[in-house]
């Protein structure tokens, strides 16, 4: 109370006003202020005071909602984008190239021999389904273990209220061919994983085609066999730059495949990186158009795919920053075989502001995952921190990783033989919603970004004109043979 006091009076000395009492204060300042509504509050009649003290508090109300909105907008930190187009010399980007097939099938057909077995002979019984009419050759047995681990099965779907499940290496096969259960017509296929064999604890994935089943069997299956070849060979087992890189020239300047980087993709295996900018400087562009551009010649040895393991023919490509790894699944495009394709760039530099108007990093420091990538000393992105979130569940729930993503030091990928319920946990992990939810939390945008947005254009090549001649000189450049060892 002695403070009240205090400071009532310090103020009336200040103003040198006419009293002490917060009443007389408020009828001094009614009475002395420049604001119209105030003094007339207290000098008009009651009418007209009603009037101006309405008037008065209406606009008072207005002066503090304008007040609230402005202090609502700075602390909401808003910011203004700038957008600004033109032409200038900038860094030319890195250009990863891959085949879409990661191996060659005579390198690998040793290790795929035993499922490439299986699978044509799952795919003659849905094929033929019919007794005595399979050709299949059982002059050596089936070695069923892989099947049995990870089986696929057939649903018919005729009797919607009693659908039955078909498994194609089943002994008793009468249920199946009945023809009141299947007409022939081919019914949806299922891969069940479970978390050991014999388990009711299982996950099933749902195909409307078989086609779509069996590459999906074949891919899961071929994951198992090989995570446990040591990476060295499978580098060897993969496409070699100097047979899959026949010719390359980046504006005026001749280059070759030696100009390229080459690193180990789970994908696509062997892919070479143009103008990474690990080991030298980024090359410059200052000028627009293909004459100023990279250009290459490739050949994908199509004749040597795995033919379970990718169905589509081409090489794969994508242009990133330099530094950065190229996660050709989420941002790759296809190069057709037998075609010229030309790219056009856009390029869209991205610098957002960091905290607290936005939550990115810069260099993923303040990320609480680790990044399983920084072992290619490349830079933090999204989609790194992404995959290496998932790697780490996956060694957290499973005790092993997955061989599409790089493992810590000392963890082992799975397999079959190692870890026999790894699909199951796998399947379960990339469906858990909750887990998903985890790493899009964990992870943090990039607050500097370069996006490059591509315009493709294709025309066949070489020309009908010009083939064999072509095809002569490229072959001999490559082959030092006289005979055409290419093909469109």
């Amino acid at each position: 109370m002695n403070l009240k006091k205090y400071f009532v009076r310090a103020l009336h000395r200040l103003q040198k006003g006419p009293g002490y009492t917060y009443k007389e204060l408020l009828v001094w300042y009614c009475d002395n202020t420049n604001t119209h509504g105030p003094k007339r509050i207290i000098k008009e009649g009651p009418k007209k005071k009603f009037i101006w003290f309405f008037l008065t508090l209406l606009f008072a109300s207005l002066v503090f909602w304008q007040w609230g909105i402005l202090i609502n907008t700075y602390l909401s930190y808003n910011v203004t984008s700038s957008l600004s187009i033109g032409f200038k010399t900038m860094k030319f980007p890195a250009v990863t190239v891959c085949n879409a097939n990661p191996f060659k099938y005579s390198e690998v057909k040793h290790l795929l021999k035993e499922l490439d077995r299986l699978i044509e002979a799952a795919l003659e019984r849905i094929l033929q389904p019919t007794p005595g009419n399979s050709s299949e050759k059982s002059s050596l047995p089936l070695d069923l273990g892989l099947w049995h681990q990870i089986p696929l099965v057939l649903i018919d779907e005729h009797d919607k209220d009693n659908p039955v499940i078909l498994d194609i290496f089943e002994s008793n096969q009468s249920r199946r061919h009945d023809p009141g259960l299947w007409d022939g017509s081919a019914p949806p296929a299922v891969c069940p994983q479970c978390s050991h064999q014999g388990s009711d604890n299982c996950t099933y994935r749902n195909f409307s085609s078989a086609a779509q089943a069996v590459t999906e069997w074949y891919i899961l299956q071929s994951t198992s066999i090989l995570s446990r070849v040591p990476l060295q060979e499978r580098i060897r087992m993969g496409y070699q730059a100097e047979d899959m890189i026949l010719a390359c020239l980046y504006g005026a300047e001749p280059c070759n495949y030696k100009n390229f980087t080459q690193i180990y993709h789970p994908d696509h295996g062997n892919c070479y990186i143009f103008n990474w900018g690990m080991d030298e400087e980024a090359l410059n562009s200052s000028n627009p158009g293909a004459e100023f551009g990279l250009k290459l010649i490739l050949d994908i040895s199509q004749q040597d795919y795995i033919p379970y393991l990718s169905s589509a023919a081409g090489a794969r490509l994508m242009l990133h920053q330099q530094k950065s790894f190229p996660f050709l699944k989420d941002q790759g495009i296809y190069a057709m075989a037998g075609t010229e394709t030309s790219i056009g760039v856009l390029v869209d530099e991205l610098e957002r502001m960091g905290y607290p108007y936005s939550d990115c990093t810069m260099n993923g420091s303040d990320v609480p995952v680790k990044n399983l990538y920084s072992q290619y000393n490349t830079s933090y992105s999204i989609q790194a921190c992404l995959r290496s979130c998932f790697q780490n569940h996956m060694i957290e729930i499973c005790g092993c990783g997955h061989y599409m993503f790089p493992s810590p030091e000392g963890v082992n990928y799975c397999n079959n033989e190692d870890n026999p319920g790894w699909a199951y946990c796998y399947s379960s992990l990339r469906s858990s919603i909750r887990h998903r939810q985890i790493c899009i939390d964990s992870c943090k945008e990039t607050c500097n970004d370069t996006q490059y947005k591509m315009t493709i254009s294709m025309a066949d090549w070489p020309s009908e004109a010009s083939e064999d001649w072509i095809f002569h000189i490229l072959s001999y450049e490559r082959d030092m043979s006289t005979n055409v060892t290419l093909d469109r």
